[in-house]
């Protein structure tokens, strides 16, 4: 049986999948929303609340112009948080991204309130964005 946190985190990444962060905003995210991404890149940094939150999403699909996928592997979840193991990959002038990333979620009554990005390589990660 598929716990209900994680059929969450898979419905939210088919959203982001197909570029529909207007019903992501809507469904998956808390008003109050945090969202930290580690670096020193233009997108590293604290993002709070739902349109700062949608805001930064969308910078990543215009920073690659669209192409950005995230293969989820694995999601792990229980009543208050999920932890997804993904790889994201993105072109972006003329380089590649190819990263194994772990995202935690924390969620209340069916929304994500914080959200944690770890990127397995930092740096390449940084470079990429910059």
């Amino acid at each position: 049986m598929v716990h209900a946190n994680e059929k969450l985190l898979r419905d939210a990444y088919a959203l982001f999948g197909n570029g529909d962060i207007g019903t992501l905003k809507r469904k998956f995210f808390a008003e109050d929303i945090q969202w930290h991404y580690p670096g020193k890149s233009p997108l590293g940094g604290d993002y709070h609340g739902v349109d700062q939150v949608a805001g930064w999403l969308m910078q990543t699909y215009e920073a690659c112009w669209g192409s950005i996928t995230v293969d989820v592997h694995d999601v792990i979840a229980s009543d208050e948080h999920a932890v997804a193991l993904i790889t994201v990959r993105a072109d972006r002038q003329g380089r590649s991204l190819k990263d194994d990333t772990v995202q935690v979620f924390h969620i209340t009554e069916g929304k994500a309130t914080e959200v944690w990005t770890y990127p397995s390589d930092l740096y390449a990660s940084d470079e990429f964005w910059s």
